[in-house]
């Protein structure tokens, strides 16, 4: 059985305590706590504040990850369309730069949880070699690989 893992990252326009980004900051434990409420969600990667603001995953210490873990594809992509955090989502260009590839999904075996070092892997194969089975975006989805039964 496999879970969906899957990074994205986010570089503001402005520091995290300007007015500017604001309502973003003070919705983002809000948002976080209904990702974990909503249905196939397994984990999150977030420190003592409910978020993971403060983690510094890349050489560049203003880009923001987002790390989690899902029961499936179609579980994430629930989530991450519909109800409050669409809305959200649809207006991070006014709180983010654009990056490319800021988001990136990949298959792990149940129970695993990722670490900071595969998510950076992944998105540098994805943005290298674009959507494989190793690393993928919701525009290519490729299947989980087959358990040791199966195989």
């Amino acid at each position: 059985m496999h879970h969906l893992a899957q990074l994205n990252i986010a570089k503001p326009r402005f520091p995290l305590d300007d007015p500017r980004i604001q309502e973003f900051m003070d919705n983002l434990n809000r948002i976080n706590e209904q990702g974990k409420a909503a249905p196939g969600f397994v984990w999150i990667l977030e420190d003592h504040s409910g978020n993971a603001a403060a983690i510094h995953a890349f050489e560049d210490p203003s880009i923001l990850i987002n790390l989690t873990v899902w029961e499936s594809l179609e579980a994430l992509k629930d989530f991450t369309y519909t109800g409050e955090h669409v809305r959200y989502l649809r207006r991070r260009h006014e709180w983010f730069q654009r990056l490319a590839p800021y988001m990136v999904l990949w298959w792990i075996p149940a129970g695993h949880i990722p670490t900071i070092a595969e998510a950076r892997e992944r998105l540098n194969h994805l943005e290298v070699h674009g959507d494989t089975p190793f690393a993928f975006t919701f525009r290519s989805v490729f299947r989980p690989p087959p358990s040791a039964e199966e195989a």
